[in-house]
């Protein structure tokens, strides 16, 4: 019988944060936790109830901290969030870039010059232009991702351009070619891109199907004989619900592990397809 592999936490690293929970101003049709204008199976969190985590983070050595969503800039208390957190070490945002224009960009940099630590941006972008964009992320999006893209620039704060592989050909040395002659066209000389490939979970499952039985992992798959390159082995995250493994899973209540990341210093059973994604294509959700 094969019994499912089990991944310890080797060290608390990063700590996420859907501090908009699963409220966006889009409903990508490739999303894995399908946020949208009405999902609310998490709600935005609080400045105040994200501050108990950056004190207890630091108490267990958390060396960064990511704020997803949803879209991060609807929590009203974003900025605050930042200004909070670079307190306690570097922290990234990631965004679809359509609420960032000048003035907000102008207080991130601010927030920016006056923090202790680094702050940095994830812009996502699913296509080189806007026909096979705006078909994945709506219509008109390119275009005004391009608008916040460059608005950040233009602050001194140069955002990593996050494409996945919902089209076959973005993660070939021809796709990334041709972001990164995108991204110059906008008069940034060093691009900065991420790739990611594309969870069959959410949104992309009722797109493009889920997973089939035989992505499932099991022992023999470990990479020398332990699991310590998976993100969860050095990572939690957290919603207005508690403590989950990793962002990937914050729709899954077997993925929730506790209410404080004390509680979650223990194994996680790899049980579900997504582990699978994130071992055969080496997933790190970090910039």
């Amino acid at each position: 019988m094969n019994t499912v592999p089990q991944v310890g936490l080797a060290s608390l690293d990063t700590v996420w944060f859907q501090v908009a929970g699963t409220v966006c101003n889009l409903a990508c049709s490739h999303c894995f936790v399908s946020s949208s204008p009405t999902n609310h199976t998490h709600e935005a969190m609080s400045l105040a109830e994200i501050e108990p985590y950056l004190k207890e983070g630091a108490r267990l050595g958390v060396k960064e901290y990511y704020f997803t969503g949803g879209e991060p800039f609807l929590n009203p208390e974003m900025e605050a969030i930042l200004e909070s957190t670079l307190a306690f070490g570097p922290a990234t945002v990631l965004t679809n870039g359509l609420l960032l224009p000048p003035d907000r960009c102008q207080r991130l940099r601010a927030i920016a010059d006056k923090a202790d630590y680094s702050l940095d941006f994830r812009i996502s972008l699913d296509g080189y232009n806007a026909e096979t964009n705006d078909p994945i992320r709506g219509e008109g999006t390119f275009d005004r991702i391009l608008q916040g893209v460059r608005a950040l620039y233009l602050e001194g704060l140069n955002p990593v351009i996050t494409v996945t592989e919902v089209h076959d050909e973005n993660g070939s040395v021809g796709g990334r070619e041709r972001f990164f002659a995108l991204v110059r066209e906008l008069g940034i000389q060093k691009p900065r891109l991420k790739i990611l490939p594309v969870f069959r979970i959410g949104a992309e499952a009722e797109r493009t199907g889920a997973y089939e039985n035989w992505q499932t992992l099991s022992g023999a798959d470990a990479l020398c004989g332990d699991w310590s390159h998976l993100q969860c082995s050095n990572s939690r995250m957290v919603t207005d619900q508690g403590v989950w493994v990793c962002p990937i899973l914050v729709n899954e209540p077997s993925a929730k592990m506790g209410e404080a990341l004390t509680d979650t210093l223990v194994p996680f059973p790899l049980g579900h397809p997504a582990c699978w994604t994130c071992h055969v294509y080496g997933v790190s959700c970090r910039t």
